[in-house]
């Protein structure tokens, strides 16, 4: 075929005619190879940008010890009440004059103190809530990971309006929530 162009002198003519004509046909729709390397283009990119600000450079001291602050509340806040415990079996009268003293701390500071381990463990919470995996379905929908409620009678249909003809266990999940409802 190369021949053929020499030959007849049109090889420059006829490229110049295809890259004309691909140039006009982009005009109405776009090059979806061009696209494409676009697109990973700015993934990478994106990934090289995330990958930049999230390394990790080396741990110096201080590092170490608030990472080890961190780590502290909750076990000590569980060994503390296991503690209790034992020291109410083995002191009854130490035990109980301690826990009278606590009737003399104001209510307000009861307050303060709550609200601190509530802000603390809800904010572990609403961490792992935002990062939990998310389960799709064949068409794409994300699954409904909540149980119906006494408030939320069940049905046979998702909260997206989804019947569940095409699955025999959530029909049977949805007639025993239905049934076990008081």
């Amino acid at each position: 075929m190369g021949m053929m162009d020499r030959f007849l002198g049109m090889g420059g003519n006829v490229a110049a005619v295809a890259n004309a004509a691909t140039g006009m046909a982009e005009i109405w729709r776009e090059n979806a190879t061009r696209r494409m390397e676009l697109e990973e283009e700015g993934r990478s990119s994106a990934l090289n940008q995330f990958a930049a600000e999230f390394t990790m450079r080396p741990p110096n001291w201080f590092d170490g010890f608030v990472d080890g602050l961190n780590r502290l509340p909750r076990p000590l806040l569980t060994l503390g009440t296991i503690g209790l415990f034992v020291y109410a079996m083995a002191e009854p009268e130490g035990f109980g004059l301690r826990m009278a003293n606590l009737n003399l701390v104001p209510e307000p500071l009861w307050w303060l103190l709550g609200a601190i381990i509530s802000f603390y463990f809800g904010a572990r919470e609403a961490h792992y809530f935002r990062v939990r995996p998310r389960i799709e379905t064949h068409s794409g929908k994300a699954l409904a990971t909540t149980m119906p409620t006494a408030s939320a009678p069940a049905t046979s249909q998702s909260a997206s309006g989804d019947d569940f003809a095409d699955n025999a266990a959530l029909r049977d999940w949805a007639g025993s929530a239905a049934l076990a409802k008081p």
